[in-house]
C-alpha cells in the first residue's frame, strides 16, 4: 500500500499530465503570462459550469473576501456577521477593511452558521452576512436570504472549500454554492476540491454593476487602463494558472465524486463506535467533502491523532482555535463560554485523509486503525 496523504496532488496531476502539460505550454509559447486568453476562457468555463453570470478571478480565496466587500462601499465600523468556527481569511478581511466582524456560532452537525443566530444579532450598522460553506456543503441559505432582503444587506458567501456543492431551495431550485448571495467567493488554494498549482480565486455574481464594480478593484481600480475611478487592489490569476483551472475544471464533477466514494467507505465502516461522531449530510445541500470531518468523544481527540501518527495515517484539526480565542481577534464581549458549540468543536474535530486518489486499500487500512483505537479505549 502507497503512503496515506492528507491530499495527493501527484497521483492527480498523472491523470491528467498530458492535457496540463500541453495547456502550460500554450501559455509559455505565447507568453501571454498576465490577463491571457485563458484567464477569460476560464472564467467562461466555470461561470457555464456555476450558472453565475459573471465569474471575475483574483489572486486567491482572501482577496475574493477582500475585493467583495469593498465592493459595497462599508464604512469604518460597519458590522459583517460570519461564524467564529472558520478559517482566519473570513474575519481577517473584515478588520483589514477596519470593520467590525460579529462572530456568531454554529450548528454543532453541519459546522455552519447558526442562522437564528445570525438574525439575532444583525443591528442598524450590519453591512453583510458572511456564510462558509464549511468542509463541502452548504450553510442553510434560504432562510439566511430572507433574513438578508427583510433587513436591507449583502449576503457574501465563502464557497472556497465548497465549489461543485448544490444548495436546494424549497421549490426544489438548485443553486451552486457560491451563486447564491449577491457574491460568492471561492479559492483555487492546491488542497481545494478545484486546485491550481499556486494561489488563485474568483468571485461569482449576476449583477451586472457588481461584476464592473468587483472586476475594476481586483485591477487597481480601472476600467481604462491608466484611468482609476476607483481605490482597488492588484489581485490577478495568472494566466498558468487559469490555463490548469481549465483542465482541472472539466473533473470537478469526476473528483467530487471520488470524494464523496470516500466518505461513504468512512460512513459504512465507521458507523456505531462510541464517541465518534460521523459528518452530517445536510438534507438541503450535496457535500462534496472537502473535509471529512468527524468529532471524538470525552477528550480523546489528541489521543486518536497521535495513535493514528503513529500507524502512518495524517489528520489535521481544523480548527484549533475559534476565531474569539485568536489573540488578533480577542474582544472583551466575547468570552469563554460565548460559543459553546465552536468551542466543543474544535476541541473534538479531527479530518481524516479525503482526496480524489484513495484507494480502497487505503481506506480499508485507516478505518481499521480507527476501530481500533476505540477498542482499546
Amino acid at each position: 500500500m502507497e503512503p496515506i496523504k492528507m491530499v495527493d496532488l501527484h497521483k492527480q496531476y498523472l491523470k491528467i499530465k498530458d492535457d496540463v502539460d500541453s495547456a502550460i505550454e500554450e501559455v509559455l509559447n505565447e507568453t501571454a503570462f498576465i490577463q491571457g486568453r485563458q484567464v477569460k476562457e476560464f472564467e467562461a468555463a466555470l461561470a457555464t459550469y456555476t450558472g453565475a453570470r459573471y465569474v471575475i478571478s483574483c489572486g486567491n480565496g482572501t482577496d475574493a473576501l477582500q475585493i467583495a466587500l469593498m465592493a459595497l462601499d462599508p464604512k469604518p465600523g460597519d458590522e459583517v456577521i460570519l461564524p467564529v468556527f472558520t478559517y482566519v481569511a473570513t474575519a481577517e478581511v473584515i478588520a483589514l477593511l477596519r470593520l467590525t466582524p460579529v462572530f456568531v456560532d454554529v450548528d454543532p452537525r453541519t459546522f455552519n452558521i447558526d442562522v437564528e443566530q445570525a438574525a439575532a444579532n444583525i443591528t442598524e450598522r450590519t453591512r453583510a452576512i458572511v456564510p462558509v460553506h464549511l468542509f463541502g456543503q452548504c450553510a442553510d441559505m434560504e432562510p439566511l436570504m430572507g433574513i438578508a432582503r427583510q433587513h436591507g444587506i449583502a449576503i457574501i458567501e465563502d464557497a472556497a472549500q465548497a465549489l461543485g456543492a448544490q444548495y436546494r431551495f424549497a421549490d426544489g431550485t438548485l443553486r451552486h454554492a457560491g451563486v447564491i448571495g449577491q457574491i460568492g467567493c471561492t479559492s483555487f488554494f492546491p488542497s481545494k476540491n478545484l486546485a491550481c498549482f499556486g494561489d488563485g480565486g474568483a468571485m461569482f455574481t449576476n449583477d451586472d454593476a457588481l461584476a464592473e464594480k468587483l472586476r475594476m478593484t481586483a485591477n487597481h481600480g480601472q476600467r481604462v487602463k491608466y484611468i482609476h475611478d476607483l481605490v482597488g487592489v492588484n489581485s490577478r490569476l495568472d494566466t498558468l494558472q487559469a490555463a490548469i483551472l481549465k483542465v482541472k475544471l472539466a473533473h470537478l464533477d469526476e473528483y467530487a465524486s471520488a470524494r464523496q466514494r470516500a466518505a461513504a467507505h468512512y460512513d459504512e465502516s465507521l458507523n456505531g463506535i462510541d464517541g465518534l461522531v460521523l459528518p452530517l449530510r445536510a438534507k438541503n445541500s450535496t457535500h462534496v467533502f472537502n473535509q471529512y470531518t468527524v468529532q471524538i468523544a470525552n477528550g480523546r481527540r489528541d489521543a486518536l491523532k497521535a495513535f493514528l501518527q503513529e500507524k502512518g495515517v495524517p489528520s489535521m484539526v481544523y480548527y484549533p482555535l475559534p476565531l474569539h480565542f485568536q489573540k488578533a481577534y480577542k474582544n472583551p464581549q466575547y468570552g469563554a463560554g460565548a460559543f459553546p458549540v465552536a468551542e466543543k468543536l474544535s476541541e473534538s474535530v479531527l479530518s481524516l485523509p479525503v482526496h480524489t486518489e484513495m484507494t480502497t486499500d487505503q481506506l480499508d487500512y485507516i478505518c481499521d486503525v480507527v476501530r481500533s483505537f476505540f477498542r482499546s479505549q
